[in-house]
């Protein structure tokens, strides 16, 4: 049973994974007071040294609490630090209190409270009886210390400011499939040309409105109408036929699109206007062997690009296997499993082995592989960016690859939010679900999630069952 009846006043408890996870958290309540346990300092501390994304929030953490001293000690720590009201806010921000006296109150006899976690449900059930007055809440990332405060009667939450979507089922698709009558109630404002062989259809009424730019639009029909929207006003929209990438004729570096999400992923990839691409799909949608494809043939045919940059999260999905010898790239090539499976594919052109061997070697020439670890501060011109595995990304590192770009350099994201293996990530933060909502909109931006599996059947037989 929860101790304190909810009321409009409350006092937000911080756990440390909150501010190690977003340090700018402490601005994230608005009008609402929060307290840090003095635990929660002592494991900031704890965790402030090194290179790591979380060293690095812990230390952002304790710089804006030294700022939030600094202006704030007018009235003493215990009356609290002024939090910064947004400009446009309609309310006045809460205050800052941080735990300035021993809080003590009786735990069960299983949760003793020399445990960093017990320590601070203790604090909390000390507030409870001295802020009769407000609902005094947990906020921590650690579902189990949820799941405790939760037994304690403690009011629990998730933080959740990071929170792209309230549901995965909400996120942007890339695709939109229009009525069999559409054309019929459309056909009086439907205009069409051609232009430098290309196909454009100009469409007005009220469903357009819903449409973004570069969204796929089809029929549902297994050889219908597929096309990609260029622009949007109001409730007008330029829609031009896509290319065909699964004939023959349109093959791409040797590779041909076997569905519908494929052939309109090749149109994103191939199509110079679009600098951003973000592919979703589970295992064998074929993602890695359709980027690559796209960037060979950009890089070594039409030289649009000087070279592909590929690079992901260091995550395992196992035990890490240790120190790892050699030069950045040597480190990295065994994370690089898929890149190396992928050119084995692309690589075997005829020509027998030799003619294989001088093809890998053109191929390993033009690809770079980079750990993440040292793109902060690089700027990329006239590249094709691969980031792989970007669903174990948060969305601030994210930001910070994506603003590696120059100009005339293109970025594609890949990913699969259903094998997150980041701590504290979930398939509603991760980084590759909040590019995905943020670029909907932008007329240089393409999305598609691919839906079919293509390695084998077996492969399908057991994404299906398992």
């Amino acid at each position: 049973m929860v101790r304190n009846k909810v009321t409009g006043k409350r006092l937000f408890v911080l756990d440390t994974n909150v501010l190690m996870h977003d340090p700018a958290a402490l601005f994230r309540f608005q009008e609402h007071d929060i307290f840090l346990p003095m635990m929660v300092l002592e494991e900031l501390d704890n965790n402030k040294r090194g290179p790591s994304e979380v060293a690095r929030n812990a230390r952002q953490a304790s710089r804006f609490m030294e700022e939030l001293m600094r202006g704030g000690l007018e009235q003493g720590m215990e009356a609290g630090l002024k939090l910064p009201t947004s400009v446009n806010a309609s309310f006045e921000s809460g205050r800052l209190f941080f735990q300035t006296q021993i809080l003590s109150h009786d735990l069960p006899p299983s949760l003793p409270g020399n445990k960093p976690d017990n320590t601070i449900l203790e604090t909390v059930l000390a507030l409870q009886d001295k802020h009769t007055d407000a609902t005094v809440i947990l906020v921590s990332k650690d579902i189990n210390l949820r799941i405790k405060a939760a037994a304690l009667g403690i009011p629990a939450e998730d933080y959740q400011n990071d929170q792209v979507l309230d549901d995965l089922t909400l996120l942007y698709k890339g695709q939109v499939e229009i009525e069999p009558e559409f054309w019929d109630r459309h056909s009086k404002e439907l205009t069409s040309w051609k232009e430098e062989g290309r196909t454009f259809y100009r469409i007005s009424g009220p469903d357009i409105a819903q449409w973004y730019p570069n969204q796929l639009v089809h029929d549902g029909a297994q050889n219908g109408f597929e096309g990609i929207v260029r622009s949007i006003e109001h409730d007008t929209a330029t829609v031009e036929i896509c290319i065909n990438y699964r004939s023959a004729h349109h093959a791409v570096w040797g590779i041909n699109a076997r569905n519908r999400e494929q052939n309109f992923a090749l149109n994103l990839l191939m199509d110079p206007a679009i600098d951003f691409v973000s592919l979703l799909g589970n295992a064998g949608t074929g993602k890695t062997l359709l980027t690559l494809a796209a960037g060979l043939a950009q890089v070594l045919d039409e030289r649009r690009y000087q070279e592909i940059i590929m690079t992901r999260a260091t995550v395992p999905m196992g035990e890490d296997i240790g120190f790892l010898p050699g030069t950045e790239e040597e480190k990295m090539v065994p994370w690089m499993g898929a890149l190396m499976d992928n050119l084995e594919v692309l690589a075997s052109a005829d020509g027998g082995e030799w003619g294989r061997a001088a093809t890998n070697d053109l191929l390993r020439h033009r690809i770079k592989i980079h750990s993440l670890n040292f793109m902060r501060g690089r700027t990329f011109l006239k590249k094709y960016v691969i980031i792989d595995e970007a669903q174990n990304l948060t969305s601030k590192q994210m930001k910070s690859l994506i603003t590696r770009a120059g100009p005339g350099t293109k970025i594609v994201c890949m990913g699969n939010v259903a094998q997150i293996d980041t701590p504290y990530l979930t398939e509603t933060t991760s980084g590759i679900t909040y590019v995905v909502d943020r670029f909907k909109d932008w007329a240089h931006g393409g999305h598609i999630t691919l839906k079919s599996g293509e390695r084998s059947r077996l492969a399908d037989h057991a994404a299906e069952i398992l």
